[in-house]
């Protein structure tokens, strides 16, 4: 491999990477070599994920459970992964939640569940592997955004808003820490086929076909469709590149 692209040697932490597009990042980084730390709050889907990335990297995945919205656990797993690794050089910021119901009827504390979770986990995460990444001489912080960053959703308010706030708080980390060598970006993928996203599809009429119809490389993505765009924000290749966000998304957001 490129040495560019070579994750050896370095550690990754990715929340909710036990599903989904977490474990299509998870994969990716760990057949680029990297040292994984896998954390989610289903302990079973974890463990099954856990045989997935041992099988696709062989390697096998330090696994925490863990709930990013509850500070007194972020600090814990941080300090887990550091002790057991002696190192972190890599977080994916992916762990997130939706609660899909009209804004006036959505309630406070839903409203409060989905931020805390997708934006204040992000943060909360960041602030933690902060000491680890500083000491290691710099490092790469990877925050997964939304197409419901650049657009609005009637149907996902909270979550639309959260997201949006990932890319602000990518920017002002970005900010915040390029004297310390950290390099901090976003992704913003576009429609995959997810358990969250297949849960919308039951839930929005007509949500496949209206997006389907949008994209111009007319398939939904797969988990596997985000390993390269991973890998590149999480190796020495993007070590210019640092608060921009970058849509994955088959064109969805350059159409018409």
């Amino acid at each position: 491999m490129n040495r560019l692209f070579d994750l050896t040697g370095k550690v990754a932490i990715v929340t909710g990477g036990n599903g989904g597009i977490g474990l299509g990042i998870a994969e990716g980084l760990g057949q680029a070599g990297a040292k994984l730390a896998i954390i989610g709050r289903n302990a079973n889907k974890s463990e099954a994920a856990s045989k997935v990335l041992s099988k696709q990297t062989g390697s096998e995945p330090l696994i925490l459970t863990a709930d990013v919205s509850k500070p007194g656990e972020v600090t814990a797993v941080v300090k887990t992964v550091t002790e057991h690794y002696g190192r972190i050089d890599i977080l994916f910021n992916n762990a997130g939640i939706n609660i899909r119901r009209p804004p006036q009827t959505l309630t406070p504390e839903e409203w409060h569940t989905v931020m805390d979770i997708n934006l204040t986990g992000a943060f909360l995460m960041s602030q933690a592997v902060y000491p680890a990444l500083k000491q290691t001489g710099g490092g790469k912080i990877i925050n997964i955004g939304s197409m419901t960053s650049i657009f609005g959703a009637s149907f996902a308010v909270a979550y639309a808003s959260s997201k949006g706030g990932i890319v602000q708080l990518t920017k002002s980390l970005a900010l915040a820490w390029a004297a310390d060598n950290i390099q901090v970006n976003a992704i913003l993928p576009g429609w995959f086929e997810t358990e969250l996203t297949h849960r919308a599809r039951t839930e929005v009429s007509g949500l496949y076909e209206r997006v389907l119809a949008r994209i111009p490389t007319a398939r939904w993505a797969q988990p596997r469709d985000i390993a390269g765009t991973a890998i590149w924000l999480a190796s020495p290749a993007s070590d210019y590149v640092t608060g921009i966000a970058v849509s994955v998304d088959g064109g969805y957001s350059s159409s018409l």
